[in-house]
Order: C-alpha cells, then structure tokens, then sequence
C-alpha cells in the first residue's frame, strides 16, 4: 500500500465528499498543464520525474494489434478525459495506450449535477454523466494542434457518442458526423451504444440499428481506422453473439467489454454519501469491483465464441495484477482502466504490469500475447 492510498486518497475523497466531479475536473487541468511541455519547463522536468517513477517497460508487454503497437496491455478507458485535453501525459503516467471521449457531435452539458457518486464500500462508482463533452469539432483542432506539437508514444483511440438532441433513427448520420471530423486524428475508433445515460442509447446496440451505423462508418473509413463497437455487461447471451455476428461482417477491428452496469445486486452501500440515498435509488451506470466478475463472464463467452480471432478488449473492475491476468486469459488482448486507478492511484499501473510479468515468468511465457486466452476452464453457456 502506498502513500496515496494510505494519506492522499482520504484526504482528497473527504475534502471533495459532495461532488467527485470536482475532483476529476481538477485533475484534468492539472494534466491539461503538464500536456503544455513545448512552452512550459517545469512540466518538462515533471513529466520526466512521472516516467521515471511510474513507467515499466518490458519487451514482453509489447503487441503488434491492427496495424498499431501497444508498450503495454494497460490503457486509460474513456470518460475521463472526455475532451482531450491531456492526450499527451498518458503515456507518461504508464498507459500503454488511452481512449478519449466520450464525444458526440454536437456540443453537450450532461445530465444536472451531482452526477457522479462514489460507493466506498463497493470500490465502485456510480455516474450518469451524460457524454457531457464540448463536441467532435473541439476535439478535433485540440488533437490537430497536439498532432504538430506531439510525437505520440502510445496509440490514442476515440470513443464516439450519439448526441442527446439527434432522434435515434437519426444517429447513425449522427456517428458518421463526428467520425469525418476525427477520423485522421484517432488511432483507433470505438461506437459507445451502451451507456446507460443517454435516452434510447442501449437500445442501438440492437443488430439492425448498430448495423446501420457501422455500414455508414465503414463506407467513410478510407483510411482503414480500426473501429470497435462497446457493449453493455447486462445484454442476454444471444445478444452478445448477434454483437459478434456483425462484428465479422463489419470486419470490425474488435470488441469492448464493457461499458457500465445498470444492475444493483449484492452492493454493499446502502446510503451514498452526496446524496443520503440507496444506489437502487440513483439513476446511472455502475463501474468498479461489482463490474469485474460479470465483464470476464462476457469476455469469456466472445473469446469462446470467435475462438479468439476477434481481439477483445477488457475493461471494468480491474484494481490489480490478479484482476488483469484474470481478463486477460479469458481472451482481452488488452485492458482498460478508471475506476479503479482512481481509487489505487498512479502506481496502480506500474503494480500491474510488474504483477503481469511476474504472472507470464510463473507460467513459463515467454509474452503477453500468449497469455490472451489461456485460461482452460471455460464455463458452457
């Protein structure tokens, strides 16, 4: 346990106790000025202390995927830097890649504050942000300014929202609007139909409606950008392998499993603190511990489904090198965090990837890649 947990994360969780958005949007500044490095010589000298105490790098972390080369399986999940402000300090704080947004095309507020809610017992949150973002073409001349000032060290997805105020038999225009503004400033893609926060929003991960936004993605994807579709955890098996089926037909480069859950079964919070009220309560998403066992599940079913050759990327409930070893041989090729490096702090990272390769030495590999998949008891379902 380290000095952040044992001192700075109290001290910050009870000073910010009524509203945690606070927290983040603070912490983003303060990255947004350590992305400044070309004008900014104490971020410099920062940023350089962050990479010495923060990054691992070992060649057998390294994957070549869809044309893109990760350092490292542990990236940044979207909904933290929703605008890109800090594109350029992830890979400083260990990721070996980062995904930004969620964005949409049209600019948006979110839903009313307080919005964000943290249940301590659970080492969980719970959020109905509402793609709160400033619009596809903000981010597009911040990434295009970061492009000529940037050498990028790890790839950089973008995770795509429909606008709240585009009728849902609209949203596919709506997706390909904000994908012709980014679509040479992303090095990967993702189309968020899972969010449990945005009217309607779920209902696009049915087969024909999410086929009718892939079909126009595709067509307008010249330039060959891997794009993956991010499923929800509460989606029934069938719904999952109707997912796969268009996955391949879309020759999508894979899948993102998975988006928050909208599920309240065996909490351990009763009462949330902003707010005096139970999480059955509370409207939104719930991301953290109560979402790792059913993620792997998911995982493990499109691993099993596809025999692997859709590239799988796992995400929720990951607060250790344990839990990502776990994802990991159930078939991701790579892992996403937030929740729980919120919690752990920012050698979190670091943790795990020394964690994994102490794992890869005590099962004899020789590299992550051969370790995706690996696990042999694989439940029927």
């Amino acid at each position: 346990m380290d000095i952040y947990q044992v001192a700075i994360r109290p001290l910050l969780f009870n000073l910010v106790k009524a509203d945690p958005e606070w927290l983040q949007q603070q912490t983003i500044r303060s990255f947004n000025w350590l992305s400044e490095t070309g004008t900014n010589p104490p971020a410099s000298w920062i940023n350089h202390r962050l990479q010495k105490s923060l990054c691992l790098y070992d060649s057998r972390l390294e994957q070549n995927l869809f044309g893109l080369n990760f350092p490292n399986p542990v990236g940044l999940a979207a909904g933290f830097d929703k605008d890109g402000v800090a594109a350029g300090i992830w890979p400083n704080l260990g990721f070996g890649f980062a995904e930004l947004g969620t964005v949409t095309f049209h600019a948006q507020p979110g839903n009313p504050r307080p919005r964000l809610f943290r249940l301590a017992l659970d080492k969980a949150a719970l959020n109905r942000m509402g793609f709160n973002n400033s619009g596809a073409a903000v981010m597009a001349a911040r990434l295009e300014q970061e492009k000529h000032e940037l050498t990028r060290s790890i790839p950089i997805g973008i995770n795509l929202g429909k606008s709240k105020v585009t009728p849902l038999e609209a949203a596919a225009q709506d997706y390909l609007d904000s994908f012709r503004l980014l679509k040479d400033l992303g090095d990967y893609f993702v189309v968020n139909v899972s969010s449990p926060n945005t009217p309607g929003l779920r209902s696009l991960q049915d087969a024909s409606m999410l086929s009718a936004i892939l079909e126009l993605l595709q067509q307008e994807n010249n330039t060959q950008k891997p794009i993956f579709v991010k499923i929800a955890p509460d989606l029934s098996w069938s719904a999952i392998a109707d997912i796969i089926t268009l996955a391949k037909t879309y020759q999508l480069a894979g899948i993102i499993a998975t988006n928050t859950t909208i599920s309240r079964d065996g909490l351990k919070t009763q009462v949330i603190d902003q707010t005096g009220k139970s999480p059955q309560e509370e409207a939104g998403g719930i991301s953290g511990e109560p979402l790792r066992d059913r993620s792997t599940e998911v995982i493990r079913f499109i691993w099993q489904q596809t025999q692997g050759q859709i590239p799988i990327i796992g995400v929720g409930g990951i607060f250790s090198a344990e839990d990502a070893w776990e994802k990991i041989t159930a078939g991701a090729s790579l892992i996403q965090v937030y929740t729980g490096w919120i919690y752990e702090g920012p050698l979190m990272v670091r943790r795990i990837l020394a964690g994994l390769l102490s794992k890869l030495e005590q099962s004899g590999l020789n590299s992550i890649n051969e370790a995706v998949g690996l696990q042999t008891k694989i439940p029927k379902f």
